[in-house]
């Protein structure tokens, strides 16, 4: 059973970035994979109304989540929807969250992961000022959930540089980690494989790192480079730039000999600050 990682150039408008992830989870269950992921902002970047946006889809009233369903179960494929602007389950007005669902071939959702570090940063590109907080909530709780390849931790994009958080993922049992993402040129040409190798590494879990590679509205561009890396910190496959739909074989006899032959989590001499579910500080 196949994992895939989508990449895309994603715009502003949702129905022609919808149509070409459709395009592209197609190819990607047509070649054998079972779990797919795509990029963060997979739907609509590049525009100022995301917030209403995912007001919209909380309410029933857009477009992006009855697609999601509709295609997991068309495909059946399980799929990780990179992110999408949605507000708190309990609070429909609230300020969203930059939120990762899990979705299975039924086309129910399984699990949400609402990003826990938002990328305030100051980036020497063209755009120079990045504050995500400005129009999300950060949030509180860490998320794994079974899927038929295995234990998924998810995270997204500017997490990768919390190396406790997988931490966290690992000792709560993930196999594979998603991470959605859309790293700039500048610090993707800087960090991205090495900090993606990284956490495959230190987790001895499949990472799968789905990106945003190209250029975007309000002339953002971003990395691209979307990876999966195995638990031994090889890249199994890699897609630089333009878009694409990315497979490889999880090898779960190989996995567990890596984690027999090296005992790191038994190692470990620090506590993990947080499991599971448990909303955190």
């Amino acid at each position: 059973m196949s994992l895939a990682v989508i990449q895309m150039a994603t715009g502003a408008e949702v129905a022609h970035n919808l149509a070409r992830a459709r395009q592209l989870l197609e190819q990607a269950a047509e070649a054998g994979a079972r779990l797919a992921v795509l990029p963060e902002n997979f739907a609509a970047m590049g525009r100022d109304d995301l917030p209403s946006l995912g007001r919209a889809e909380a309410m029933g009233e857009g477009p992006i989540l009855p697609w999601l369903k509709q295609a997991a179960r068309d495909l059946r494929l399980w799929i990780v929807a990179g992110t999408l602007p949605l507000p708190p389950d309990d609070c429909p007005q609230g300020k969203p969250n930059a939120c990762s669902l899990l979705i299975d071939e039924q086309g129910q959702r399984v699990a949400r992961y609402d990003k826990l570090h938002l990328f305030d940063a100051d980036v020497a590109d063209s755009r120079g000022r990045y504050r995500e907080s400005d129009d999300y909530a950060a949030g509180s709780q860490v998320v794994v959930a079974d899927t038929p390849l295995g234990r998924l931790g998810m995270s997204v994009c500017y997490d990768l540089r919390f190396a406790e958080l997988y931490t966290a993922l690992r000792a709560a049992g993930a196999e594979l980690i998603s991470v959605p993402s859309a790293f700039t040129a500048v610090t993707g040409e800087a960090h991205w494989t090495a900090l993606i190798r990284a956490r495959a590494i230190e987790t001895q879990c499949y990472v799968l790192a789905a990106a945003q590679g190209g250029e975007h509205p309000g002339g953002r561009i971003t990395h691209g480079h979307s990876s999966i890396v195995d638990p031994w910190g090889r890249l199994l496959c890699e897609q630089p730039s333009g878009e694409a739909a990315l497979l490889a074989e999880r090898d779960a006899i190989e996995q567990a000999a890596i984690r027999q032959r090296m005992l790191v989590q038994r190692h470990r001499r620090f506590s993990v600050p947080c499991l599971g579910t448990e909303p955190l500080e």
